[in-house]
C-alpha cells in the first residue's frame, strides 16, 4: 500500500523513525509497540451491546483504488455485524482541501465512528477537531493528524506489519537470485515511517541474513517518475546486478522499462504493493520475481472493530497492523483476493494459465 502525494503531507509533518532498534518489528510514527490486527476483535458480548442503537460510521478516503476499495469492504463486513450503517464515504482525490470539505459534510450525518486516511497533518487536525468534540470515534489509517494524542482524540492508527513487507521482499529477492549476488536497492528518499521501516527492513534483512549478498548501488527516490532515469543511472555503473529491490510499485514499473531498454533479461525486481503492470510481467516470467503486499481487507476490519471498541468505552491499542504477504507467480489469484478482497485484473489471470 502506497500514498503517492499523501507521502507529501506525511514529511511536513516529521514523522519519522522511532529509536534505532534495528528494525526489528514494525513501530509506531511515535514508537508505538505494533499490536497485531487479528488481536482486535468483538466478542459476542460486544456485538450484541451494539447493535439496535442505531450508531452510524463514515468512511473518508483519500482516494479511490482497489486498495480503498478493499480496505472499505473490511471495514463495512464487520461494522455490518454489529448492525452499524454507513452514513457517508467520501474520495479526496487526494487533496487536503477536498478532504477538509468531505470531513465538514460528513459531520454533518453525525456519525458515531470515522475512519480516514489524513492527507494533511496540519489541515486534518483542524479539520477533525469538531469530531473530536463531539464526542466521534476517530480511527486513522497510516497517518495522524498533527498533535493528536491516542486515546484522548482518536482510537487507533492501523497499517501494515511494515516490518514483515521489507523483510519478505528481503527473502523473495534472495531466492530468486539464489542466495548469492550484487543488488540494488532503490529507497524512498524522504522522512515517512512507513516507507522508512519497509526499506530498511530489507536493507538490514539481507544484511544480516544474506552474507553472500552484497547491496552494492544505493539510490533514494522521491519522485516515481524519475524511476526509470534513476535506474538506468544505476545499471550504466553496475550492468551485472542480479537484483534490484524497489520501494514500491509504481517507480518499480520505471525500473522495469530501464531494464527492458538495456535489454536486461537477467537483473531480478522485488517491490512492495501490488499494481497490474509489474504483475503481469512477473507472471510472464520477467524480471519480476515477486511482490510484497498487505492484507487491505484485514486493515479495514481492524479499523472498524478499533472504532466499535471505543464505543463501547473500551480500551484500543495506539498502533495495530496487519499482515502482510509475498506474491509469486505460482499465488498470484490466490494472494491478490488475499489482499485486496477482489480478483487480479484478467490480463494477469490470462497471463498465469
Amino acid at each position: 500500500m502506497l500514498f503517492k502525494s499523501i507521502l507529501t503531507a506525511a514529511f511536513a509533518a516529521g514523522l519519522s523513525l522511532a529509536g534505532s532498534a534495528a528494525f526489528a518489528q514494525t513501530v509506531g510514527p511515535f514508537g508505538e509497540t505494533a499490536t497485531p490486527s487479528a488481536e482486535v476483535k468483538l466478542t459476542d458480548a460486544d456485538i450484541a451491546a451494539l447493535k439496535d442503537k442505531s450508531y452510524k460510521a463514515a468512511l473518508l478516503w483519500h482516494t479511490s483504488s482497489d486498495f480503498t476499495n478493499a480496505v472499505s469492504a473490511g471495514a463495512k463486513d464487520e461494522f455490518a455485524r454489529a448492525g452499524v450503517t454507513i452514513a457517508v464515504t467520501t474520495d479526496a482525490q487526494f487533496d487536503a482541501a477536498r478532504q477538509r470539505s468531505d470531513i465538514e459534510t460528513a459531520l454533518a450525518a453525525r456519525p458515531n465512528v470515522i475512519l480516514s486516511l489524513p492527507l494533511d497533518p496540519v489541515t486534518s487536525a483542524e479539520a477533525f477537531r469538531q469530531a473530536v468534540k463531539d464526542g466521534t470515534k476517530l480511527v486513522f489509517l497510516s497517518n495522524v493528524p498533527q498533535g493528536y494524542k491516542q486515546g484522548t482524540d482518536y482510537a487507533s492508527i492501523v497499517t501494515d506489519d511494515l516490518f514483515q513487507m521489507g523483510k519478505q521482499a528481503a527473502d523473495a529477492l534472495a531466492k530468486a537470485i539464489g542466495g548469492k549476488g550484487t543488488v540494488g536497492y532503490i529507497f524512498h528518499d524522504a522522512s515517512y515511517y512507513v516507507t522508512n521501516q519497509r526499506d530498511q527492513a530489507f536493507k538490514s534483512t539481507i544484511e544480516k541474513n544474506y552474507p553472500d549478498i552484497k547491496i552494492v548501488a544505493e539510490q533514494g527516490i522521491s519522485d516515481p517518475a524519475r524511476a526509470e532515469e534513476l535506474a538506468s543511472a544505476m545499471l550504466l555503473q553496475h550492468p551485472d546486478l542480479d537484483g534490484i529491490y524497489v520501494t514500491w510499485a509504481e517507480p518499480a514499473d520505471g525500473v522495469l522499462s530501464a531494464l527492458r531498454g538495456a535489454g536486461n533479461t537477467k537483473t531480478k525486481i522485488v517491490t512492495l504493493d501490488l499494481a497490474e503492470p509489474v504483475a503481469l510481467d512477473m507472471v510472464k516470467g520477467g524480471n519480476v520475481a515477486a511482490l510484497v503486499a498487505d492484507k487491505a481487507y484485514e486493515l479495514g476490519r481492524a479499523m472498524a472493530a478499533a472504532g466499535m471498541k471505543a464505543l463501547l468505552d473500551q480500551p484500543t491499542p495506539a498502533f495495530v497492523v496487519a499482515p502482510a504477504l509475498t506474491v509469486t507467480k505460482e499465488n498470484v489469484a490466490e494472494g491478490w483476493k488475499e489482499s485486496l478482497n477482489r480478483d487480479a485484473p484478467q490480463s494477469v489471470l490470462d497471463a498465469a494459465k
